[in-house]
């Protein structure tokens, strides 16, 4: 792990019998870090995490991003220190609200789910450094908490958040940010903005990936990837953009994604992901890094994820 570190995400629908392969090779090529991703309803975060631990020596491995909505914090943070016991030094864990629909799909979404999440961040961080631990809180509530035997290298505790609220919250309360896909230089700096750190905190940039000799052919390989950005959800990452109102106007005429990301001018695909030849990607990287982020992590695009990681690791 470097302070300009690459990453790379296990996707959340490779096939089981892959996943070992994927995590080597991603360690053998020489990325810093592997991330593995809860969503809905694919796998289990702390169970992808300990898998890829095990199954490699040196690498760095995040999850992201734990939904606070259906989690006890004094659990979570037993999970993170198991983790950080069997593996010093190789584990951060994200943690987010969850998203909105998948969290109202399961029963789960609070009144007040920033006030949830915060609650949640500051229990786990203080339950991972140790000893006994009251919380007395809307959502959280911790009677004496103190692990048997608390993480000598005690994980860092990320917030997988975006919006104003949320990324100040994650500035007090975590140790560093995840920022989901696209992520922009520009994205990065208003999102700091809000953060507002005090204190090291570090950045974690998804970024949808290709590498590819031909220019051309890399951005047309990451279209698909592209065609959900812009639902509303996902306007804080196009709003710092000098193009924002015209990638609107483009998405709201268009009348599927299919149709939205094909009209999308290739200079725009080249800002919402880390796309083109070898020296395009690391160009790219080097910008977000500039930026302020800690760890670009390179999401793979394709019908063979093997191939896409090895295509990706040609900007190592």
């Amino acid at each position: 792990m470097t302070e300009r570190a690459i990453g790379v995400m296990l996707p959340r629908d490779l096939p089981a019998d892959l996943f070992r392969t994927f995590a080597r090779r991603a360690e053998a090529l020489g990325f810093d870090e592997l991330w593995v991703v809860e969503d809905c309803f694919f796998r289990g975060g702390v169970a992808q995490a300990a898998a890829a631990l095990a199954m490699t020596e040196r690498i760095r491995v995040g999850i992201g991003i734990l939904p606070a909505a259906v989690r006890n914090a004094a659990f979570t943070a037993m999970e993170a220190a198991t983790l950080a016991e069997l593996f010093p030094g190789r584990i951060d864990v994200g943690i987010g609200h969850g998203m909105r629909g998948w969290m109202t799909q399961v029963g789960a979404w609070p009144a007040s789910p920033l006030t949830m999440l915060g609650e949640h961040l500051d229990a786990v961080r203080a339950v991972l450094r140790g000893g006994p631990v009251d919380a007395e809180g809307r959502y959280v509530n911790l009677d004496a908490i103190d692990l048997n035997t608390p993480p000598s290298s005690v994980p860092r505790v990320l917030a997988g958040v975006r919006g104003p609220k949320s990324l100040a919250l994650a500035g007090r309360s975590a140790d560093g940010t995840i920022l989901a896909e696209p992520v922009t230089p520009e994205y990065v700096a208003d999102a700091l903005r809000h953060i507002a750190p005090t204190r090291e905190h570090r950045i974690v940039a998804y970024c949808v990936a290709v590498v590819d000799d031909s220019a051309d052919a890399a951005r047309t390989a990451a279209r698909p990837a592209l065609e959900w950005i812009g639902e509303p959800d996902w306007d804080v990452h196009i709003a710092p953009l000098p193009f924002a109102d015209e990638f609107r106007a483009l998405r709201a005429s268009a009348a599927t994604r299919a149709e939205f990301v094909a009209a999308l001018p290739d200079g725009w695909v080249d800002q919402l992901a880390v796309v083109g030849t070898t020296d395009d990607a690391r160009t790219r990287i080097g910008q977000l890094h500039d930026a302020g982020v800690t760890t670009t992590v390179l999401i793979p695009v394709g019908p063979d994820p093997l191939v896409a990681l090895e295509n990706l690791a040609r900007v190592l």
